[in-house]
């Protein structure tokens, strides 16, 4: 099986660009992106179960691997919701998978998205990690628009080695994650 796009970019451009960056005397103090997390929840629909398996299909298509069922903790009776009740899916990507996934995310689905301007910049947890969210399916190719039985909005989380949210920045924006100030930038620098 062949290395990745972007782990071989990773390898040959990131870790020396951020050695250099950031200042580290070890190649291997460079953060890693450990993992990536797709979720989604159907709380609020009405037909919770049938939901829930759609969202199951939906990520699925998406990622390439099948994901788990999150069942509710407690019950809620606001909610209409009973404890160990069906309420989302989710997976989490590692690997090839996780690097075929960034690739097709940063070079394909980012770009075809109407009106994108970026993603926030400001959606770090404090210890490198970033999560996106997304209200819609089918920013992603792999959706067939007429096979849609309900919209199903789901999150990205990236989870990273880094200690602090400058450095998970950093790698993610040397590994070319479409972030709202620099897709500004580059608007700028192509309209000069």
């Amino acid at each position: 099986m062949s290395t990745p796009v972007l782990l071989q970019q990773y390898k040959d451009k990131v870790v020396p660009a951020l050695t250099e960056k950031l200042g580290y005397g070890n190649p291997h103090q460079v953060p890693r992106l450990e993992k990536i997390v797709v979720t989604s929840c159907m709380g609020k629909a009405p037909d919770r179960k049938v939901a829930v398996d759609d969202a199951v299909n939906e990520i699925s298509k998406i990622t390439g691997q099948k994901p788990s069922i999150t069942f509710s903790k407690k019950a809620v009776a606001n909610f209409k919701l009973r404890e160990g009740e069906p309420l989302g899916a989710r997976v989490t990507l590692r690997g090839p998978k996780m690097w075929d996934f960034l690739h097709r995310f940063i070079n394909v689905v980012a770009p075809n998205i109407r009106d994108f301007r970026g993603i926030s910049p400001k959606n770090f947890d404090g210890r490198g990690n970033y999560a996106v969210g997304f209200a819609d399916q089918t920013i992603f190719p792999e959706i067939e628009l007429d096979q849609i039985k309900r919209t199903i909005g789901f999150d990205l989380i990236f989870v990273t080695t880094a200690k602090t949210d400058n450095e998970g920045r950093a790698l993610l924006v040397e590994l070319g994650l479409p972030f709202r100030d620099i897709v500004k930038k580059a608007e700028e620098g192509a309209a000069a």
